[in-house]
């Protein structure tokens, strides 16, 4: 009996387990397929995703390394223009858009190049709000954000009916596990609900 009973649970418990397994794979199938297509200037306009902002105005990780890139990719391609997007949080002195604003000006891009969308408070509304600052016939975007961020950001710019091509910043080390766990939720999500 209880040889019976061990196997009662122990099934379950396989089924379980070998579920979770897959969906970790898909996720992070998922995340990879974010980094592709990769951006080579063929976009008039190359929207920044805000992260956050911490007290006295200094960036996260995450904000200065989707700044780095970002520069890195509007000094190669001088005819982009680039438009900052993020809000800012209760806890946060700036709006994350202001912030990557000035930070773009101190380092050499010139104030017609850059758009402020600085009431945002998700992904969704990144792109939500940033849309509304384009022109209407915009129909391609650059997405430059963390690279396990860019295939959610994608299905949210295709949902608006952008094609995207991306620019991939690379994920703080001390919080990349901690992150991509949670953008693996958000994926599940996005798929289940929509957004």
């Amino acid at each position: 009996m209880k040889k019976k009973m061990r196997w009662i649970v122990l099934i379950p418990l396989f089924f379980i387990a070998s579920g979770g397994f897959g969906v970790w794979l898909l996720t992070n199938k998922w995340i990879d397929d974010g980094l592709e297509p990769k951006a080579n200037g063929s976009n008039e306009y190359a929207i920044v995703l805000g992260a956050k902002v911490k007290k006295g105005n200094i960036p996260s990780l995450a904000l200065k390394y989707r700044l780095d890139s970002a520069l890195a990719y509007a000094i190669e391609y001088p005819h982009v223009k680039l438009l900052v997007s993020g809000g800012q949080g209760q806890d946060e002195d700036i709006a994350e858009a202001v912030y990557m604003k000035d930070f773009l000006l101190e380092n050499g891009i010139v104030e017609d190049r850059l758009i402020v969308e600085d009431q945002s408070t998700s992904t969704y509304e990144n792109l939500l709000f940033s849309q509304e600052l384009l022109p209407d016939n915009v129909t391609s975007v650059t997405i430059i954000t963390s690279d396990y961020h860019l295939h959610r950001a994608k299905i949210l710019a295709k949902q608006m009916n952008w094609d995207a091509d991306v620019v991939a910043a690379k994920t703080p080390k001390s919080v990349e596990m901690r992150l991509r766990l949670r953008e693996r939720a958000a994926l599940l999500k996005i798929y289940i609900v929509g957004k």
